[in-house]
């Protein structure tokens, strides 16, 4: 089956070209801007062909490079302007780094009237608890219409999610999903879903996880669909939301590379479409940390890859943060003799951190002092001693 989907994946490649390379979830900022930005008398106002020397002094001392400062085609008129751009900006919470993201992002947000323009729009996405540092990465957000825009598609979604806390959340996971077209990209893209079959509570669930969906084109979402039941999964599955997400992220030629990168380590197509299943988060890490991640738990933990695919959250969790702190950990208390080194290993490295800084780190903190320097990162995990019997248990 999973060899047949991937084959699917590769002819609807061949008669979508249009899919290669790209995520069609992700507009391209500067067409957004030019489309739905400023006014064509305010962008006349306020571009130039060619860099001016006042104003890129001016973008070096909000923190730009002076070379990323050349690269802004802008004419600040007015520094007065600009300066209370920016203690307005500071007013509503914003850091020195997040004004200095906003400029280097939309340059041009500093000709606009603070008060008139900008003022109500941090008003409105503070009564919505959208924290400053989220709107610093989105910047295009601020020069969206209030009215016309940003309310309607606030109404719209808050009829779908039900709670501000949920339209919160999926705003600051997704923020620039808001630069969506209510009628040409939202409303179609709900439909989509609907149509298909998806239920209002999973449709509900899917946006507070990935509201990117809604600038994704009707038929990406229909075929993203059919991928996702092709493997299996029914929408009243746990992971059929999840899986979906995921292939939504992954244009056809980047899960097709990414399968091989598993094959190539010796994973079979059936081991690979479970693990998916279970965790599809798997396939959405680059191929550096995926490698990366599987060279950790086969070479130097050596652990059977059958085994670690069956427990696919292993790959899905941070080795830096993570599998690291809690391998040094264990070899650590191996090592002291204060755990037996046929551990079932694997189900150590699993579950929350509270559990396993219970189990392994403040129960043993005052023996062995050097676990508590080893979770922080402080002792660097060069592998077992007797790492053949530790990690040799089955599950």
């Amino acid at each position: 089956m999973f060899a047949s989907f991937c084959r699917r994946r590769l002819l609807r490649l061949r008669r979508i070209p249009s899919a290669a390379g790209t995520n069609p979830s992700r507009p391209n900022p500067s067409d957004a801007f030019l489309s739905h930005g400023y006014s064509s008398s305010a962008l006349a106002g306020g571009t130039v062909s060619e860099p001016c020397p006042a104003t890129i002094s001016y973008l070096v001392s909000c923190g730009l490079s002076p070379a990323a400062a050349a690269t802004h085609k802008l004419r600040i008129r007015s520094t007065d302007k600009a300066d209370a751009v920016r203690v307005l900006f500071r007013g509503y919470g914003f850091t020195d780094a997040d004004i200095t993201e906003i400029v280097r992002r939309v340059s041009l947000i500093l000709t606009l009237d603070p008060d008139r323009i900008l003022r109500p729009k941090l008003d409105f996405f503070a009564t919505l608890g959208i924290k400053p540092r989220k709107l610093a990465t989105t910047p295009l957000l601020l020069t969206r219409s209030l009215d016309k825009h940003l309310v309607p598609c606030i109404q719209f979604l808050r009829g779908i999610l039900g709670t501000d806390g949920d339209l919160c959340y999926a705003i600051t996971r997704t923020p620039r999903a808001l630069m969506a077209d209510l009628e040409k990209n939202m409303l179609p893209a709900v439909d989509a879903l609907r149509r298909l079959g998806l239920p209002e509570k999973s449709i509900s669930k899917l946006l507070t996880l990935e509201m990117g969906v809604l600038m994704v084109s009707t038929d990406r979402i229909s075929q993203v669909f059919e991928d996702v039941k092709a493997l299996g999964l029914d929408v009243t599955d746990t992971g059929f939301l999840y899986s979906f997400r995921a292939l939504l992220c992954l244009s056809r030629e980047t899960w097709l590379r990414k399968v091989a990168l598993y094959r190539s380590f010796g994973v079979s197509e059936a081991e690979l479409h479970m693990a998916f299943k279970t965790q599809p988060t798997i396939l959405l890490f680059s191929d550096e940390n995926i490698e990366k991640k599987l060279r950790f738990f086969l070479d130097e933990l050596k652990l059977q890859q059958s085994e670690l695919m069956a427990k696919p959250v292993l790959l899905a969790s941070s080795l830096e943060k993570t599998i690291i702190p809690r391998c040094a950990v264990l070899s650590v208390l191996t090592r002291e003799g204060m755990i037996d080194p046929n551990i079932k290993f694997v189900s150590a490295l699993l579950g929350s951190a509270k559990i396993f800084s219970k189990r392994f780190v403040l129960r043993y903190a005052h023996d062995v002092p050097d676990v508590v320097k080893a979770y922080e990162g402080k002792i660097t995990f060069e592998g077992f001693r007797d790492r053949d019997a530790l990690v040799s248990q089955k599950q």
